[in-house]
């Protein structure tokens, strides 16, 4: 018969462990966004975008073209270094398939 000490270890431990895998979950789950191709809608689920910047990356993409690398998002008012380092590990810029 186990211990209600050993007990409360192992119930520890299984929260413990199913709290980690869920944050893991949770992670891998918010999948990136390709800025090139989604629409302001979509670019609003990235934390960090509301609906303005939305709207002006959408703006900028028509304007200039296809972003080729992150830090060119910059160049869209409203996002300096600090919004872009929020935002870097949600976004993602696939290959022009032209």
């Amino acid at each position: 018969m186990i211990s209600a000490m050993k007990a409360c270890r192992l119930i520890l431990v299984a929260v413990l462990f199913l709290g980690i895998s869920g944050a893991f979950l949770q992670v891998s789950a918010e999948s990136k966004i390709d800025v090139n191709t989604a629409a302001a809608e979509q670019l609003t689920e990235i934390k960090g975008i509301g609906p303005v910047i939305a709207r002006r990356i959408v703006d900028y993409r028509q304007e200039n073209g296809r972003f080729t690398n992150k830090e060119q998002l910059q160049e869209v008012k409203g996002i300096g270094p600090g919004t872009l380092s929020k935002i870097e590990e949600r976004i993602t810029l696939a290959p022009d398939s032209d």
